[in-house]
């Protein structure tokens, strides 16, 4: 049985219908499904306004689907009771784009990555400092570093943080939403790299959501690709996406330049020197 199951989800926003204007609701997700087992990470892919921040919001349960299901553990997530979903909760987590409006700055590292700890562990103080701790080496970081406040980390370095705080309480899935676009390239190897360890060390499984195919296909053992609210390709093997005929996913594929510079080639075709 798959970890997460979307099913068949629809969803559109706009102006509510009335006598004198009728409804007019742009469809944001049209009919999407997708399916995740444990252990395992899809990257799913589109361009800008595709309805991939939409359909990461519904699977965390932010957003209800107008139809559809979204199904986390064999459970429904949106026809569960409020304690089933606080269990729920725990077991599936996210990491934002922005680190630092993602974070309160006037919070200490130790008390960023202790608020769940605190929601839903009953921890000595002693204890969940050791825990903190634990969790900040768990990323890169170092104890010493549980003092400082967002301002004294880089955003690589924070990035880690909301990350060490994703998996403070071993969740079964993290929903990754554009987590490395606005790092520069070093610290995106770096923290595709941590998210491949921590999947291999710990089990976990992740929606990767992003536009950039080259992270996507880094870190992900499956690809999805969502056009203008509809997936319009899966790979259930990531090396699939070479030989994918849709002329969106041919495009994404392009944009994938080589490692060397020279290798590259300048929209007119011609080489680089």
């Amino acid at each position: 049985m798959s970890l997460l199951e979307v099913k068949k989800v629809s969803h559109s926003y706009g102006s509510s219908r009335s006598f004198w204007r009728p409804s007019n609701d742009a469809q944001v997700l049209s009919d999407v499904s997708l399916s995740i087992d444990q252990g395992t990470c899809m990257g799913l892919l589109g361009t800008s306004g595709a309805g991939k921040s939409t359909l990461g919001k519904v699977i965390l349960g932010l957003e209800k689907p107008q139809q559809g299901e979204v199904i986390f553990q064999g459970q429904n997530l949106y026809k569960m009771d409020s304690k089933t979903r606080r269990g729920i909760r725990r077991d599936l987590q996210v990491v934002f784009q922005d680190s630092y409006s993602s974070v309160n700055p006037r919070l200490t590292a130790e008390k960023i990555i202790g608020e769940p700890l605190e929601n839903y562990e009953k921890l000595s103080p002693a204890e969940q400092q050791r825990t903190v701790a634990n969790l900040l080496e768990m990323v890169g970081l170092t104890a010493a570093d549980m003092k400082k406040v967002p301002r004294q980390f880089s955003g690589g370095q924070l990035q880690r943080i909301s990350i060490a705080r994703a998996i403070a309480l071993k969740p079964k899935m993290i929903v990754l939403d554009e987590s490395v676009s606005s790092l520069d390239m070093v610290n995106q190897m770096n923290i595709l790299n941590l998210l491949n360890e921590l999947k291999s060390v710990y089990g976990l499984s992740y929606l990767f959501i992003t536009h950039d195919i080259r992270a996507a296909y880094s870190v992900s053992d499956s690809l999805a690709v969502l056009e203008k609210g509809k997936i319009i390709e899966v790979c259930n093997d990531k090396n699939d996406i070479f030989t994918s005929q849709q002329p969106v996913v041919k495009n994404l594929v392009a944009s994938i330049l080589p490692e060397h510079p020279r290798n590259r080639t300048l929209s007119a075709g011609k080489s680089r020197a």
